[in-house]
């Protein structure tokens, strides 16, 4: 009965192996490890930018500590001194160790405790342009009469007056005198210096025109050649032959007596270098402007002779013409036949000589 029963029990299988409980707990630990990292990391972020805001927020401050305190001065300076004290206090309270400011602070408090002294109310003085008017007058004259140191002088006393007086107007004559005072510095009085100086004054009121611009940058060819002058011949005659034709002069020389001089002694450079041919190039450059020195002449007359040699006359050869029957000779068609006489026609023979035996 007992085995029947033992025989229809269904077959349980029990599982004696312990639960896995070691890799649960590994992941665990690394979750938490995973929490802390991320948490420490989050701490130490919160901490830098609290650190660079703190940093930031430090030096906001201070800039605008120093702009206050400079606003502070300036209302000292035009005798604000509420707004200077007020200023002053909200830095102190910011920083009282910032230099100067407490020093500021009873500078103010000073001043601000001072009696005020009562002013006596004057009427305001109705503006005397006779003084610019009559000046703006005398300016038109000059110019007119073309005294145009005059006419700038003038104007300085107008501007000096009232700067405020026909502005416009005044810069126009300001900008006529000038350029044309340039002009004739350049042109008449040989200062180039001064005439370049006065055109770039004039161009500060408009643009120059055209001739008055070119003969400025004539002036300065003329000074960089002549800075040349005696150092370099070949860059001297460069610049010089850029301005040849404005008739320019330094109140010592013309372009042209320049041009002249140089091509000459670079003549002279050429024949010590035994360049003859080039030698004689500047020579006769210098030629065509006006005569030579002494040392340009001899120079020429080597450099010539060396450049263009002269050539041999051949020796004229005598022709014979062989005579003709009956005494006359072929000439020449044109010329009348000569009587001549006839050459001898005989051909000489030889003598024997009669031998003798030893």
């Amino acid at each position: 009965m007992s085995e029947n029963l033992g025989s229809t029990q269904p077959n349980l299988k029990v599982n004696n192996k312990p639960p896995k409980t070691g890799r649960g707990r590994t992941l665990l630990f690394n979750a938490l490890g995973l929490i802390v990292v991320l948490l420490l990391a989050i701490l130490a972020g919160y901490g830098s930018g609290i650190s660079v805001r703190q940093k930031t927020e430090t030096s906001v401050n201070a800039e605008l500590i120093a702009t206050q305190f400079q606003y502070a001065l300036v209302d000292i300076e035009f005798g604000r001194y509420a707004n200077a004290q007020q200023r002053l206090e909200w830095i102190i309270q910011r920083d009282p160790t910032f230099p100067g400011a407490q020093e500021k602070l009873t500078e103010v408090l000073v001043l601000r405790n001072e009696p005020t002294p009562t002013l006596t109310p004057s009427l305001t003085p109705t503006p005397d342009f006779s003084g610019a008017e009559q000046a703006f007058l005398q300016a038109q004259q000059q110019i007119a009469a073309q005294d145009w140191p005059g006419a700038l002088g003038t104007l300085d006393q107008i501007r000096k007056l009232d700067p405020t007086y026909k502005t416009s107007q005044v810069d126009g004559m300001y900008y006529f005198a000038l350029r044309n005072y340039g002009y004739n510095l350049i042109t008449q009085q040989g200062n180039l210096e001064g005439g370049i100086y006065h055109f770039t004054l004039a161009e500060r009121f408009g643009p120059l025109d055209r001739d008055a611009n070119g003969l400025r940058e004539g002036a300065r060819y003329y000074l960089i050649g002549a800075s040349f002058w005696e150092l370099d011949w070949e860059q001297a005659l460069f610049y010089f032959n850029q301005v040849a034709g404005y008739g320019l002069w330094d109140g010592t020389m013309t372009v042209a007596e320049r041009i002249h001089f140089a091509s000459m002694r670079y003549g002279d450079q050429f024949l010590e270098q035994e360049q003859y041919c080039d030698a004689v190039t500047q020579y006769q450059n210098a030629q065509a402007i006006g005569a030579l020195d002494p040392q340009a002449e001899e120079g020429f007359a080597r450099a010539y002779n060396q450049c263009f040699p002269a050539t041999e006359t051949p020796t004229p050869t005598l022709i014979v013409t062989p005579s003709t029957p009956g005494g006359i000779t072929d000439t020449p068609s044109g010329d009348k036949p000569t009587d001549t006489p006839a050459a001898p026609t005989e051909t000489p023979t030889e003598t024997p000589t009669a031998t003798t035996s030893p």
